[in-house]
């Protein structure tokens, strides 16, 4: 996959780009879930359909990755420019000159967005429009706020060497924070998934030994009151009010550990990033984690209680 073309403008839908990268991961999705069908009913036909979820889901995952990673260098590249900026304004230069000036030097990810600001301020767009498309276009709200302090500095005609200087500093001590949050929230993310394994291992106990010695000790027993309560439950689960089977009994615990991991990865990305955004990868790698696992350990101990 060419991450590069991932950042460029394209349809997008529900904030996701939607570009031939993805397209063909979820045609490929489909046409696996549509052969699938011939395993209907059994436990393979889970297990499948989580392989096609991983490729259907991939390149949506490695979007959210390049995005972070992305917008990391963004912010990182731009204290480097109102460094660059506050030289040249210290120096007399007008920070619309200034602005030209630093055009030609290497702020990486950020230089088309300087480039383009220059040439706006270059067409004689006023700067503070010119800004206010930097920020827009940034999509960050560190550098929004930044951006706002210097265009309205500016507007107002005060001493705008110290406005930038102030924005460098805190700008600075903002990427500082935010590398100490994460260092020291890691332990917190690794305990997450962890504590999700664990209760995946918990969930397969549930399913292999113990419902199993459930259902097996009604029948030996043959209480009928014991076997009008699994009947009822069996009906519930979609089942024709018969005696609930083992499969039929666990068939739910595999979207309950789904929907856990969804929302285990949105609070670790909120813990660890402070955006509910950042946990959507998260979410996918436990989610997957959820689907393979539960679904391969039925395939491999041989269709989950002799099959479906």
């Amino acid at each position: 996959m060419d991450l590069k073309k991932i950042g460029k403008k394209q349809m997008r839908i529900f904030g996701f780009p939607i570009n031939k990268t993805e397209i063909i991961g979820v045609v490929i999705a489909i046409v696996i879930l549509l052969g699938n069908l011939f395993f209907l009913g059994t436990n393979l036909f889970y297990f499948i359909g989580g392989i096609a979820f991983v490729i259907g889901g991939f390149p949506f995952f490695l979007y959210l990755i390049f995005e972070n990673n992305t917008l990391r260098e963004k912010e990182s590249m731009f204290l480097e420019f109102s460094r660059n900026l506050v030289e040249n304004v210290r120096a007399g230069t007008p920070i619309s000159k200034a602005i030209m000036n630093v055009r030609q030097k290497d702020f990486g990810p950020l230089n088309p967005h300087v480039v383009k600001l220059s040439n706006q301020i270059s067409l004689g767009i006023p700067i503070q429009t010119a800004f206010e498309t930097f920020a827009r276009d940034l999509n960050s709200s560190t550098i929004s706020r930044s951006i706002t302090i210097i265009s309205e500095s500016q507007k107002a005609g005060g001493q705008i060497e110290n406005i930038l200087d102030s924005v460098v500093s805190s700008v600075s001590q903002i990427e500082k924070l935010r590398k100490e949050r994460r260092s020291s929230i890691y332990n917190l993310v690794v305990q997450g998934y962890i504590i999700f394994l664990i209760f995946i291992v918990i969930i397969l106990i549930m399913e292999f030994k113990i419902l199993p010695i459930a259902t097996g000790l009604s029948d030996s027993l043959g209480g009928s009151g014991s076997s009008d309560a699994i009947g009822s439950l069996g009906g519930a689960l979609g089942g024709s009010g018969k005696i609930a089977t083992p499969e039929q009994l666990t068939r739910p615990f595999l979207w309950f550990i789904v929907v856990q991991g969804f929302f285990t990865g949105l609070v670790i990305g909120k813990l660890s990033e402070g955006k509910i955004k950042a946990g959507l990868r998260h979410s996918f790698i436990l989610v997957v984690l959820a689907l393979l696992i539960n679904t391969g350990s039925k395939v491999i101990v041989g269709g989950a209680f002799g099959g479906a």
